[in-house]
C-alpha cells in the first residue's frame, strides 16, 4: 500500500488529484493523518487511516504533497520522516511535490539526484541536481513543481508504480489535453 501523508495546510489540489489518478490506476493508496485534515484552502479531508494506527500497515512507497504549512507539518512528524526514510533507503517510491521536496533536501535523500521543487525552495534541496522540468524521476524519487505539475506528478508516480502506457491512458481517459512524461 502507499501512503498519500496529509497533514494540516496541504495543498488540497496536489494530494487529491494525485490520489485520484493514482486510484484509476487501481494502485493501492490511502491517505494517512490525523482522521480529519484541512487543507491550505480550508478543504476538510478525511483520512483513510488515522497516523496513529498507520505502523499497522505495511508501506510500499509515500507520496508527500506540498502547501504550507502542510509540508512542514508533514516533516515536523517522527512518523512521516521514518516513514520516507525507510521507503528511500529500501528502492520504494518516495514522492514529493511543490515544498515538499524540500522534506527530502533536508534529510538527505536528494544527494546527488535531480529534483525540481516550487520557485523559491531550491535553497531546502540540499545535494541536489537541480532540473527544470515540470515533475523529474531520478531511480525511487519522483518530485515536481507545483500544483500545476500535478498531471506531470501523478503521470510519473503510475509510471514508477505500473507501466508509462498505463499512466498515458489514464490521461488520455480524462481528456487532459498535454503530453507528459
Amino acid at each position: 500500500m502507499i501512503f498519500l501523508f496529509l497533514a494540516d495546510g496541504f495543498e488540497e489540489t496536489e494530494a487529491l488529484v494525485t490520489l485520484d489518478l493514482m486510484r484509476r490506476a487501481q494502485i493501492d493508496v490511502k491517505t494517512v493523518g490525523k482522521p480529519q485534515v484541512r487543507g491550505a484552502h480550508n478543504i476538510a479531508v478525511a483520512s483513510d487511516i488515522d497516523i496513529s494506527q498507520a505502523a499497522k500497515f505495511e508501506c510500499d512507497g509515500v507520496v508527500l504533497p506540498g502547501g504550507m504549512p502542510g509540508t512542514n507539518n508533514l516533516y515536523a512528524d517522527e512518523f512521516v520522516r521514518a516513514t520516507v526514510r525507510s521507503c528511500a533507503s529500501s528502492g520504494k517510491m518516495v514522492a514529493a511535490i511543490c515544498a515538499a521536496p524540500l522534506i527530502l533536501g533536508r534529510m538527505g535523500i536528494l544527494e546527488n539526484k535531480k529534483a525540481v521543487c516550487f520557485p523559491g525552495f531550491e535553497s531546502e534541496l540540499h545535494g541536489a541536481v537541480l532540473c527544470n522540468s515540470p515533475a523529474q524521476t531520478d531511480g525511487n524519487i519522483i518530485t515536481a513543481k507545483g500544483a500545476g505539475a500535478v498531471f506531470d506528478f501523478a503521470h510519473a508516480v503510475i509510471s514508477f508504480l505500473k507501466d508509462k502506457s498505463l499512466a498515458d491512458k489514464i490521461l488520455d481517459d480524462i481528456q487532459f489535453p498535454g503530453k507528459v512524461g
